[in-house]
């Protein structure tokens, strides 16, 4: 099986923090979506006629097209992919974007699960980042989409964030729990370069928070979270029983997925390919049929070293078996070499020939997956 990553570049607007790459420029929508079903066709050989699993649509803000634009890209897929085993088509969507009109119109269409970017029910914090909803907004948003008939919807949270309390945070985390959604993301405000965030950063009209209190966080994340029955089955990810995010977990579990769109990667297992960041110079490539993109080829260090970093970041951790078995002896002695300290620490297990990180080792997690690489 594999899966379709669709990247819909267009924001209204731009968040302080997001480093993904978007554009405002929303009168490009259309010839956009024309380049994209042409590099969709052009590259429907690459996952070698695999059956698909899952479809993803993401940003950017895929909220922002309309019926017509979603279905030429269903269109496009159907005619070119084979979709009969297709079992979870995601699309995340801006809280102001899912007005009971547009989740009415997203019925028409085969989208089965929602990923909605909250970030946080505090206003006063949604205007510093440059959200464009409210509290009442994103709260309203999931109501609408389940009195529409989604069963499946996901909300992203954001901690960490410049002068947040604890109270805030767990005020957030209560407040995600009580639309009873079935799936939480949860991630850490990154300072990344080249963002507006990133400048005032440096120019010191905020602070990052310290470490400790991001360790709190974190904690207290986990701790409310699966005492309300989510399953913390990836770093950053929760879920109730049976609704794991399949399309997001192939990355993590080694599946071949196909990206479409500026910035968007690809990976089939030997290689990983990624497309121009730029919406012009993509849209010029795919009108020449051209391509383009830059590729990686992986030996097996870099194969055994995604395995890790991947692997280990799952409740699954990693099967030593398969690992044997992929990638040899060389591979294996190490491993087992290097693990042998943080399993006698209490932050790695090894269970039934699997090696995952404990509930302690979560926290050093980073630490623990870098000394397990191979470095040459």
């Amino acid at each position: 099986m594999a899966g379709i990553y669709i990247h819909i570049p267009f924001c209204k607007t731009r968040c302080i923090y997001c480093d993904f790459y978007s554009t405002t420029e929303s009168q490009l929508t259309s010839p956009y979506i024309n380049a994209l079903c042409k590099e969709l066709e052009l590259r429907k050989d690459y996952l070698g006629n695999k059956p698909i699993e899952t479809i993803y649509l993401g940003g950017g803000t895929p909220s922002q097209l309309s019926h017509a634009e979603l279905e030429k890209i269903f269109n496009t897929i159907k005619k070119y992919y084979d979709i009969s085993n297709v079992q979870e088509i995601t699309m995340e969507g801006n809280p102001d974007d899912l007005t009971p009109n547009y989740l009415s119109m997203l019925r028409t269409l085969p989208i089965n699960r929602l990923s909605i970017g909250i970030q946080t029910f505090q206003n006063s914090m949604l205007k510093k980042l440059n959200r464009r909803h409210t509290s009442d907004q994103a709260i309203q948003a999931v109501k609408d989409a389940r009195e529409h008939g989604f069963k499946n919807i996901s909300i992203d949270l954001m901690y960490g964030l410049p002068y947040e309390t604890m109270s805030e945070w767990e005020n957030d985390i209560q407040r995600a729990i009580d639309l009873n959604v079935e799936h939480i993301s949860a991630y850490h405000l990154i300072y990344e370069k080249g963002t507006l965030l990133y400048k005032k950063l440096i120019e010191g009209f905020i602070q990052e928070v310290d470490e400790d209190f991001s360790l709190q966080s974190f904690t207290k994340l986990i701790n409310i979270l699966t005492k309300n029955g989510f399953i913390h089955y990836e770093i950053s990810n929760f879920a109730k029983p049976g609704k794991i995010a399949q399309h997001n977990t192939s990355y993590w579990t080694g599946k071949k997925y196909l990206g479409c769109g500026p910035s968007a990667h690809s990976y089939n297992g030997l290689t990983r390919a990624w497309n121009v960041s730029s919406l012009h110079q993509y849209m010029i490539q795919i009108k020449a049929n051209n391509l383009n993109q830059e590729v990686e080829n992986l030996d097996i260090t870099t194969q055994y070293n995604d395995y890790i970093i991947t692997s280990l970041r799952t409740m699954w951790g990693l099967s030593l078996e398969t690992l044997q078995t992929k990638f040899g002896e060389t591979y294996y002695n190490y491993i087992l070499k290097l693990a042998k300290k943080h399993i006698n620490s209490g932050n790695l297990e090894l269970k039934n020939n699997n090696l995952k990180l404990t509930k302690k080792g979560v926290f050093i997690s980073d630490g623990i997956m870098s000394d397990l690489l191979f470095i040459e």
